[in-house]
């Protein structure tokens, strides 16, 4: 019997493993986010407890002949990992209770199927499945949606869809839970609150080297706002040097252009990097003074683009990260994709907990 070989293309092998994972064909890149989102949650699921580099080098062992450019799928590789670790799919050691003193710190760990209800009506699933891609019946399986490393599902007309995956025994998390953002406060408070935390600090001394946010600059352009202090009196968001490691953000005390007291970010005791408390605040004083940060929609397929014109707490890009992507810049910062169904709840969250503004598209 005469044995024939056959030759299977590129884009065949990745058809496959995309039906075999119960993917969608995809129009634009055969290796796309949800294909790498995919392939680690199975991975996962198989190998975890793990650290992350042992999830890293089974999926690009598996892709590395498939792709070119192994430098860039390594590195988009990396940000899949740090993707599904922001979404929940994985979980780190600090964020479950274990009876095995040997476990180590580095360890990622599969969560437990589950899923969150947004403010918008749909439905985040989360977890990992050890012996099935996913614990959901055929006709919700089927009605997935993949958004970058998220997967979506969406209630239908006048469906109780949260009542039927708690059916399931699916694990149902709060979305403030979730998404570990700050408790809310309203915008005059937390300046309040800093001032009063910033007067409240011993002298500080001579600061040599510091650097300040100004207040009554250009709120949409943020490297501008950035300055040496001249003879400035009053409080500012800044930054001091120091003998090793990166400038350390806080809060200053002005007299003269001389720093008088400096309270040091994070808070103690806080979980939050300094930056996002830092930029958190400015928001709060930009806002109190009457000059909003701003952020501006344009029309996309399928959904929004959004401009941001001043960085974003890490909290608040969990949020825009887990429902939507990273997208070329235009005239601003950074933008992201959204999906058009997804924009008022987003847009509600941009007002009420960043006091950001809405600017007008011009031509």
């Amino acid at each position: 019997m005469e044995m024939v070989i056959a030759e299977i293309s590129l884009e065949l092998v990745l058809r496959a493993t995309r039906e075999a994972l119960g993917l969608r064909a995809s129009a634009d890149r055969l290796i796309d986010d949800p294909l790498l989102a995919a392939l680690l949650r199975r991975a996962a699921g198989i190998l975890c407890p793990c650290s992350p580099s042992t999830l890293h080098a089974a999926v690009l062992g598996s892709l590395q002949y498939l792709e070119e450019d192994t430098v860039a799928l390594s590195e988009r590789i990396e940000a899949a990992i740090e993707g599904l670790m922001i979404l929940g799919d994985l979980l780190e050691l600090s964020q479950i209770t274990i009876d095995d003193p040997s476990a180590k710190g580095t360890w990622l760990f599969a969560a437990p199927p589950g899923f969150v209800v947004r403010s918008s009506g749909s439905v985040v699933f989360l977890g990992l499945s050890r012996d099935e891609l996913t614990p959901l019946p055929e006709a919700l399986k089927s009605r997935i949606e993949y958004e970058g490393f998220a997967r979506i599902l969406r209630p239908e007309a006048s469906e109780d869809l949260s009542s039927s995956l708690r059916d399931l025994e699916l694990l149902e998390l709060s979305e403030s839970v979730w998404l570990r953002q700050p408790n809310h406060v309203p915008a005059d408070d937390l300046y309040e609150g800093m001032l009063r935390r910033l007067k409240d600090q011993p002298p500080s001394g001579f600061i040599d080297g510091l650097t300040l946010l100004r207040p009554g600059h250009n709120v949409d352009y943020y490297a501008g706002r950035w300055a040496s202090p001249k003879d400035e009196s009053g409080c500012f968001v800044a930054r001091r040097p120091q003998a090793y490691g990166a400038p350390v953000w806080g809060y200053a005390l002005l007299e003269n252009g001389h720093a008088v007291r400096f309270l040091d970010f994070p808070l103690r005791g806080s979980t939050w990097r300094g930056c996002d408390v830092a930029w958190h605040l400015q928001m709060a004083i930009d806002y109190c003074h009457g000059s909003p940060q701003g952020y501006r929609l344009r029309p996309a397929q399928d959904g929004v683009f959004i401009d941001f014109y001043s960085p974003l707490p890490l909290w608040a890009q969990r949020r825009l990260t887990v429902i939507g992507r990273v997208v070329a810049r235009k005239g601003c910062l950074f933008s992201f994709w959204l999906p058009e169904y997804e924009l008022r709840a987003e847009e509600e969250f941009f007002q009420g907990r960043l006091w950001l503004a809405r600017r007008e598209l011009t031509a």
